[in-house]
């Protein structure tokens, strides 16, 4: 029979073959052809507005503890963690996203009116006399999404706090330092939660303190392990905090700290470099199809464990090796089998618990709704403009592409990165 023979010759009219006749995967193809990046960013957009509007949108309203569900593990008792942790998180994500410039009419419409969502959100989740008023003291968690919160305002100063007025910027500097109440951890990653709220008052013009800030970095830098990760405290975790949490924090960390002091110029630079090793061992990761593994804790915030790779894209920093288009095209992939997958959403649009769908026998004690919307920071290259070749290079394929279709790649090596690194102190007056 000749219909795998007349398949293939009918793909390569249609220009669907690659140079090694393999075709393309159908995370970047539809019936009429490659997927181009407009459309993909369309697709992106259209999932921003789909996990924005439910949280900002009644929010904005101050509605929504109100609204919200909460799904949890039984007697876990997170309802007075989730309405920051969805905040928190989803803002960190579509920061970058709500600064962006140079977008078509549609999209900067749908970015400025959730823009407005999100500078009413920061009045009615920081305002005391707000039936939404966050909690950023009771507990641990707080420290958490006060940090991804701080984190988002750090990534989009000029839209998320130079418009705000006076009221609204005292309202939000003093929920993040009551934060402060919260003792300053030792033992893991949350050394940076810690970090990333005083970098944010540093930005914002406030006075910080250098346990909580220049101690908590120099405390991440001591548990690096090789090869661009960090052990979460004494001992290496395979799971995802590398790119949850560690490498995020620690980039706009140190990105805040050399604006202010040349000095922590060094320390950034290793970092960075560290970062890249680690998001393009992350591109690797991701198979033809767009699924990635099932690791460790967290898996929850489904995308949300390629923040790092999405950063490093958006910060135009990948390795020489890895050209944006295959980052986009594999991200979406990922994006897409996660996001449709049924039960993801529930009838209303709010995130459900699950990795590829609704499974809420993968929460650990500590998930909720709010948790979930970790996610978005999958979403960051939104923040480069639609001319940047991340979206404008025509489809690519990622790595594991290429090479399962028997592309002959260049063999790949470690980061030997062995060097003690110096946190300079910030001088306090």
């Amino acid at each position: 029979m000749n219909t795998r023979r007349d398949f293939f010759k009918s793909a390569a009219a249609l220009g669907l073959l690659s140079a090694t006749g393999a075709p393309l995967c159908a995370a970047t193809e539809n019936a009429a052809g490659p997927v181009s990046g407009s459309d993909d960013r369309k697709y992106w957009v259209s999932l921003v507005e789909k996990l924005a509007q439910p949280v900002l949108g009644n929010l904005a309203k101050r509605e929504l503890k109100k609204t919200m569900p909460v799904e949890e593990l039984p007697r876990t008792g997170r309802e007075k963690y989730t309405h920051l942790e969805a905040f928190g998180r989803l803002l960190c994500g579509l920061a970058p996203w709500l600064a962006a410039e140079g977008l078509d009419e549609l999209e900067r419409q749908t970015q400025q009116r959730l823009l407005k969502l999100a500078q009413e959100s920061l009045d009615a989740a920081t305002d005391p006399a707000s039936p939404d008023f966050m909690n950023f003291t009771d507990g641990g968690q707080p420290l958490v999404d006060a940090a991804f919160l701080a984190q988002g305002i750090l990534r989009a100063p000029n839209v998320l706090w130079a418009p705000l007025d006076a009221r609204v910027r005292t309202q939000v500097m003093a929920a993040f330092k009551s934060s402060r109440k919260i003792p300053t951890p030792d033992r893991n990653n949350w050394v940076l939660f810690a970090a990333t709220i005083e970098a944010a008052l540093l930005e914002l013009g406030e006075p910080t303190i250098e346990e909580r800030l220049e101690a908590c970095v120099r405390k991440m830098l001591g548990w690096y392990v090789g090869d661009g990760a960090y052990g979460d405290g004494e001992f290496f975790h395979f799971d995802f905090y590398n790119s949850f949490v560690i490498h995020p924090m620690l980039l706009d960390v140190l990105a805040t700290l050399q604006r202010h002091d040349a000095r922590f110029q060094a320390v950034h630079a290793v970092v960075l470099e560290r970062a890249r090793r680690f998001a393009e061992i992350q591109e690797r990761m991701i198979a033809p199809d767009g699924t990635f593994p099932l690791l460790g804790r967290s898996t929850a915030y489904r995308f949300g464990a390629f923040n790092l790779l999405a950063q490093i894209a958006l910060q135009r920093a990948l390795p020489e090796n890895v050209a944006p288009a295959q980052v986009r095209c594999a991200l979406t992939a990922v994006i897409r089998k996660m996001a449709e997958a049924p039960g993801t959403f529930d009838g209303k649009g709010w995130l459900q618990i699950g990795f590829c769908g609704h499974q809420l026998a993968l929460a650990e004690n500590y998930i909720s709704t709010g948790s979930l919307y970790l996610c978005a920071t999958g979403l960051l290259p939104l923040g480069l403009p639609p001319s940047d070749a991340f979206w404008s290079d025509p489809a690519a394929r990622w790595t594991s592409q290429k090479v399962w279709a028997g592309e002959a790649l260049p063999a790949n090596h470690a980061l030997t990165d062995v060097r003690t690194v110096e946190v300079p102190t910030l001088v306090r007056v």
